[in-house]
């Protein structure tokens, strides 16, 4: 059974407001940094005290004067401050977590830690993207997403350049390998799906998994087909969920929304919700043979309606509609039929 341990959080987020800073348990606070015009509102950083003084961060925010002031201030709450920071762990690559750290880091002196397939990512995502625009813009045709929309779904994220200060990792977090901080026990766990390096980080000793955004309370991370991505997302991120349902876990610290436990359960509810979608995709497609990725997008259920949603989230719609599909053509329930050179799109049929 899921249970809601950040009550303080949870009604901080039913009121729409920034939670408290929190010390969750002895020596680990919890710190909420605000999220730009976005509906995640906040991401929540981990100060972990460290037994030879100072802390560590899991996640750092994005990097805007805001979350910076924000991150200060939740430090020096937390009886510290940012010049006492000696690590930052980055779960994984997007502005939220990552955006950051190498503000932190100019500040500090703290090394920065990220699992190898993000670290490769950096230069492409953050520093010269002419490359990821142009690949994105393929996808987004082979998608069938129409001419008058390419550029704005394309140039999405571009923005979010300006949320991230480039900084490469001192350290590379591998699978299953400890994380060295005075006084804990974290191990990294790979758990690749929302990014190729996603990690999450456990604590036998404590009981605890600092989960990112791979198993959330209430929302599931997007999972889409990406240019950075690896081929099948959607079965690496379902791979991830099974890989840590089997961990002792008193209590589940994500990177938004509020603590839980229940982890086993939630991890259940993640991939059955993941099975609906599968079998709605399918359904569509026999009602729509010879359905781009695009038009089945059109025709799923959002949160909004699908026309009222903003380009990036179209573009990450489309995107997880196509990660959907890849397992669904994977295990024999779809088949990708290619356009021709001067229809470049990929089409969607039933098999069965």
């Amino acid at each position: 059974m899921v249970r809601i341990t950040g009550t303080w959080q949870q009604e901080a987020w039913d009121a729409n407001r920034l939670p408290p800073v929190e010390r969750v348990r002895p020596g680990l606070w919890s710190i909420p940094v605000p999220i730009p015009h976005n509906p995640l509102r906040y991401v929540l950083v981990y100060a972990l005290e460290l037994t030879t003084g100072g802390v560590a961060l899991v996640d750092a925010g994005w990097d805007t004067d805001e979350a910076f002031d924000a991150l200060g201030r939740g430090l020096e709450e937390a009886g510290g401050s940012l010049s006492d920071v000696a690590a930052v762990l980055v779960t994984h690559i997007h502005p939220d977590h990552y955006g950051l750290a190498g503000r932190v880091r100019d500040v500090s002196g703290a090394w920065i830690g990220l699992h190898p397939d993000d670290a490769v990512l950096l230069e492409g995502r953050y520093g010269d993207t002419d490359r990821l625009l142009a690949d994105m813009t393929r996808l987004l045709t082979d998608s069938g997403v129409p001419e008058d929309k390419l550029p704005d779904l394309a140039f999405s994220s571009m923005v979010i350049k300006t949320m991230v200060t480039m900084a490469p990792p001192d350290v590379l977090l591998e699978d299953g390998a400890p994380v060295s901080l005075p006084g804990w026990d974290l191990r990294t766990v790979w758990t690749p799906g929302h990014s190729p390096g996603h990690v999450c980080f456990y604590s036998d000793a404590r009981r605890l998994l600092l989960s990112g955004d791979h198993v959330l309370p209430r929302i599931t991370p997007n999972i889409s087909v990406h240019t950075q991505q690896f081929p099948d997302p959607l079965g690496d991120y379902l791979a991830s969920l099974e890989k840590v349902r089997s961990l002792v876990a008193d209590e589940v610290l994500p990177g938004h929304e509020y603590r839980f436990s229940g982890l086993a359960d939630r991890v259940d509810a993640i991939a059955a919700h993941h099975q609906v979608r599968l079998d709605e995709i399918e359904a569509v497609v026999r009602d729509h043979p010879g359905a781009t990725a695009w038009e089945i997008t059109e025709r799923l259920h959002w949160s909004r309606p699908f026309g009222e949603l903003e380009p990036f989230m179209q573009r990450q719609a489309n995107g997880e509609t196509l990660a959907h599909c890849v397992v669904l053509v994977g295990s024999g329930r779809l088949r990708a039929v290619e356009g021709s050179p001067e229809m470049p799109r990929r089409f969607f049929t039933a098999l069965h």
